[in-house]
């Protein structure tokens, strides 16, 4: 493994059995299958013009039963309605929508990959071994309202950017790095798909992969780029990005880690003690040019 790379041996490896350990992992070509067509244009600063390289969705199958019969999927999927749209917008949250909040975090606490993420935090420092004061960790992490614009209240959550997404002043997508999420807003006919973004000419995706780099149109806005995790479980990415989040204090962490086949950087934005935005950009993948 070249050293240039600057590949996070540590971390990868912590990873890698988060990775083992994600049973509700979604199976490419038998569980969802996707349909990846043409590479992405190029999309000019503030426009909401993008030449539409794919003419169907991405997502051609989606297990249904699997996201509804999972516990973690379907807490997930209910919390993807509980989120203002724009930002500047305050947020007011139900007792209905907390008590979401918390019925996903448990769920996610339950499982196996949660559970590995958690001892490695206590031994590194940087979590409570009670899980009650973990839990607690957590919530502040993804769920504790902030300002993102000044203008307005408490109007977003390091969950609602990432893995619900949110609009800037009507006028230009941020976060939504969630496939499940992509997938619903998909099928609903909110989001079109345009096509694949591929770092260079020789690293062009495949349908069995999973990550992608994507460009899409959301409520009519459009993101030139965007990337994600496809198939794998809402508790991997919460352990993997809570992990990168409490291993720097630093404002911006960007972090290169092997993971299975894939080469890729983790992205990691600080919002005080909260996740402003956590996302993957993949570098390559099948043991090219490592």
């Amino acid at each position: 493994m070249a050293r240039g790379q600057g590949i996070n041996q540590e971390l990868s490896d912590v990873l890698n059995e988060l990775w083992k350990l994600d049973v509700n992992r979604m199976k490419p070509g038998k569980d969802y299958k996707i349909n990846l067509q043409g590479k992405a244009g190029f999309v000019a600063e503030g426009s909401n013009y993008a030449r539409d390289s794919a003419r169907a969705p991405l997502f051609a199958y989606v297990n249904e039963n699997k996201l509804k019969s999972i516990d973690t999927y379907a807490h997930f999927i209910n919390l993807l309605d509980n989120y203002e749209m724009s930002t500047g917008v305050t947020e007011h949250v139900t007792h209905e929508e907390l008590q979401e909040n918390h019925l996903f975090l448990d769920g996610v606490l339950k499982t196996e990959v949660m559970k590995c993420a958690h001892r490695y935090l206590v031994c590194k420092g940087l979590a409570q071994s009670d899980p009650a004061q973990f839990k607690s960790q957590l919530y502040d992490i993804w769920f504790k309202l902030y300002r993102r614009d000044k203008s307005g209240g408490e109007d977003s959550c390091g969950f609602e950017h990432v893995f619900v997404g949110e609009t800037k002043h009507g006028k230009e997508i941020m976060g939504l790095h969630n496939w499940v999420q992509f997938y619903h807003q998909e099928k609903h006919n909110h989001v079109d798909y345009k096509g694949y973004k591929a770092r260079n000419n020789k690293d062009t995706p495949d349908e069995d992969d999973h990550v992608l780099n994507l460009q899409f149109s959301w409520n009519g806005l459009v993101k030139p780029v965007g990337s994600c995790f496809i198939g794998v479980s809402p508790e991997f990415e919460v352990a993997l990005f809570t992990i990168v989040f409490l291993l720097s204090d630093r404002r911006v962490t960007n972090v290169t880690v092997k993971v299975d086949e894939y080469l890729l950087e983790i992205v990691v934005y600080r919002f005080g003690r909260s996740i402003g935005t956590s996302y993957p950009k993949m570098i390559s993948s099948n043991n090219r040019d490592f």
